[in-house]
């Protein structure tokens, strides 16, 4: 069925005819035989959730690196790559991608002390480079280069941080894609590393001292040995480590000793008088804040907003006054100053007032306020004095992405990035006394004129009515024949707002002449609260119907057909594809899930799922296990159904998403439709969660999903 021809319109056919050019017919297995998948034992494990009885027949996958699950998975892989690589055309394409890979990308840069610091990228280097520089006008020198830590460049910077003075950079690596990160001091003068060496952190940063002395950071107790991929991450801690002292030595400040799923952060303030302490429920976003007066000897840690019944996010403080962004009677963020002394709800001061728009994020820098919104899911920012008052908004070119505004209370100016679907990221400097933005860098990309392309937001209804805005991005003058290849990309939850971006990746479906789309649906936080709270828990129905109704607009409105359609999403997106595919088969032709949560009612078994109660809700309560196993990909598989064409992906590093997850999804989809359309399980290796994942592994995936596509769309021919 989906490698029938369709009749292309005279618009867009040189457009359409250049994909099916890029690949042509395959051989073997991607020509319409059923492939022949490796056999996966269905073993008899069933539990009882409240008296109902499930059935879990591929639990044996829980055991990842067991002889019949790594044969399985090998086996899988193999069958994956014959038919991958099967298709003529893929080596044309990874062609074009280092192609439109190949263009410099920076990060904004950031005053500390003297230097300013930066991170840059050739374009096709694994990872990105750190620089250091005395003036952003001139160039930098090199402070890490991560490509120089491995050969296959699977060792990346997740994080960093820079003492106050700018004399000392604080880096944490991880290997193969894992979350788990090891902390080291760099000397910014010499480039040489201290002794210092601090292991098993995850999920938190680092804040230095004001004095230099040391820096807090995050960590998780060592698992067991053979279990840093799978076990539950509990008791996160916040600990301070003293330079020039080992590991053993360093102080526990705070934890929660009694809620084994709590995330905690500790963090500075410009001025080095306080340590303020945020700590939530795994991914709820409502969180305590407790602060520490650094400039008294064993001062205690003293709560100021005990119970998390909202966001308070401390951006900053005027003397005792911390400035806060929260939803606190406000579900689409106002910022309040909070006196330490007197911190009672009701002697909290408004300085920028809950608006129309959604106030995603807030920086202090330079004495001023900068207020990044979102308005219907794109950039919009303000300025504020200390006390509230509008001092204007930035200047932005068009719907994008603007990220950055960093620096301390006495900058002179900040620098910021801003991107589109079909625009680069390009940096700018804003001048804080006058307002005025000026170009710091471009990118140049080979091959791809910006100006080609234009991106238009959509309201539609979804089943309920609510209106959902989608972003579409085409080549101007695009045929709305109803033809036209689409890739439907979504996500839908934790409090995650999906905006304007570009990737390389895009780049090259729009320059193919594909369009691309973005829902965004409930469960993101786009809206704030409510919209967030729309797609939660017993909720998270609202978030299918919101993507499934994105997929009926595109095919109404003349962009696309089902049979001209990708459903694409990662991760909670993953999900989302997988739920989707279940229960709307026909929606689209290909589903591309990638590092799904599949498995929702054990997904609180592995590593940080626990967390993730917070947005999905725990098993353990009745009415959200009805909720979750009506949706849970693995346990919904049908036999019988006619499914889409599926590529399933996972990284074998991964611990975030347990790799057990797709695993299981894949097994299921074979053994009911076992003679359909493809179903494949991509095993990635060396990788995770995608976090730190070396552009060229990035390349070969991207090629991979997009000839898996193209194959399936029936424009092979």
């Amino acid at each position: 069925m989906l490698s029938d021809r369709i009749s292309i319109g005279p618009a867009l056919g040189g457009l359409l005819l250049s994909l099916a050019a890029l690949v042509p017919a395959a051989a073997s297995e991607t020509q319409g035989a059923p492939l022949a998948y490796p056999a996966a034992r269905r073993g008899t494990q069933v539990d009882d959730y409240h008296g109902v009885k499930v059935a879990d027949p591929y639990r044996w996958m829980e055991e990842i690196d067991s002889a019949e699950t790594r044969a399985w998975v090998a086996a899988e892989s193999a069958l994956s790559r014959r038919y991958l690589d099967a298709i003529p055309g893929r080596a044309q394409l990874v062609a074009r991608l280092h192609e439109i890979w190949n263009s410099e990308v920076w990060t904004p840069p950031e005053r500390h002390g003297t230097n300013w610091f930066y991170t840059h990228n050739d374009g096709l280097q694994n990872q990105a480079v750190v620089f250091v520089t005395t003036d952003p006008a001139n160039s930098g020198r090199v402070l890490l280069d991560p490509n120089t830590l491995s050969t296959d460049g699977t060792v990346a910077l997740r994080d960093s941080v820079i003492s106050d003075d700018g004399h000392l950079f604080a880096y944490a690596l991880s290997e193969a894609g894992s979350d788990w990160q090891d902390w080291h001091v760099r000397n910014v003068e010499t480039g040489e590393d201290l002794p210092d060496t601090l292991k098993w952190s995850k999920a938190g940063s680092a804040s230095w001292r004001k004095d230099g002395s040391g820096f807090y950071y995050t960590l998780y107790d060592q698992p067991a040995a053979g279990q840093s991929l799978k076990s539950a991450n509990q008791y996160q801690k916040l600990y301070f480590h003293r330079l020039g002292t080992l590991q053993s030595q360093d102080v526990l400040v705070y934890t929660r000793k009694d809620a084994p799923d709590w995330y905690v952060s500790g963090t500075v303030t410009d001025d080095g008088h306080y340590l303020v302490i945020e700590a939530n429920r795994g991914t709820d976003v409502r969180n305590t804040v407790l602060v520490q007066d650094l400039t008294q000897p064993d001062a205690p840690i003293v709560p100021i907003i005990p119970v998390p019944s909202a966001t308070y996010d401390v951006v900053g403080n005027v003397g005792a006054t911390l400035l806060v962004r929260t939803d606190d009677a406000a579900p689409r963020y106002r910022v309040v100053g909070v006196d330490i002394a007197n911190p009672d709800p009701s002697h909290w001061r408004t300085i920028v007032p809950e608006g129309a728009d959604t106030l995603d994020a807030a920086t202090f820098v330079g004495g001023q306020l900068i207020a990044n919104c979102l308005k219907d899911a794109h950039s919009a920012v303000q300025r504020y004095s200390a006390e509230g008052r509008p001092l204007g908004s930035v200047s932005l070119t068009g719907i994008g992405t603007a990220e950055g505004f960093g620096g301390r209370v006495d900058s002179a100016q900040t620098y910021y990035s801003f991107s589109g679907f079909s625009t680069p990221p390009s940096i700018y400097r804003l001048d804080l006394a006058d307002g005025k933005v000026s170009l710091w860098h471009a990118p140049q990309l080979k091959g791809f004129k910006s100006a080609d392309y234009e991106t238009q937001q959509v309201f539609y209804k979804s089943k309920d009515g609510t209106a959902i805005p989608m972003f579409i991005t085409a080549r101007k003058g695009t045929a709305l024949d109803g033809n036209n290849p689409t890739i439907l990309y979504g996500y839908g939850g934790f409090n995650v707002s999906y905006t304007p971006a570009f990737t390389p990746a895009v780049a090259e479906w729009l320059r193919m002449g594909g369009v691309y789309a973005v829902a965004n649906m409930r469960g993101g936080g786009e809206y704030g609260r409510v919209w967030h709270e729309a797609g939660m828990k017993t909720h998270k129905q609202n978030v299918f119907d919101d993507f499934i109704a994105a997929g009926e607009y595109l095919s109404a409105a003349h962009w696309t057909n089902p049979k001209r359609l990708a459903i694409k999403g990662r991760s909670n997106g993953g999900l989302l594809i997988g739920a989707v595919e279940e229960q709307r088969p026909d929606l689209a032709a290909v589903a591309i899930a990638q590092v799904g949560v599949m498995d929702m009612l054990r997904f609180s078994q592995f590593t940080l799922g626990k967390g993730w109660e917070a947005d999905y809700g725990s098993v353990d309560d009745p009415e959200v296990f009805r909720a979750l196993r009506a949706y849970s990909p693995y346990h919904n598989v049908r036999a019988g159904v006619k499914y889409p064409a599926t590529l399933i992906t996972t990284g074998d590093h991964d611990d975030r998403v347990f790799p057990a997850h797709s695993f299981k999804f894949a097994a299921a989809m074979q053994n009911a439709d076992p003679h359909g359309q493809p179903i494949l399980l991509r095993v990635e290796t060396r990788a995770g969660h995608a976090q730190g994942e070396p552009v060229s592994k990035l390349i070969d995936e991207v090629a991979d999903i997009y000839t898996f596509i193209l194959q399936n769309f029936g424009l092979a021919h």
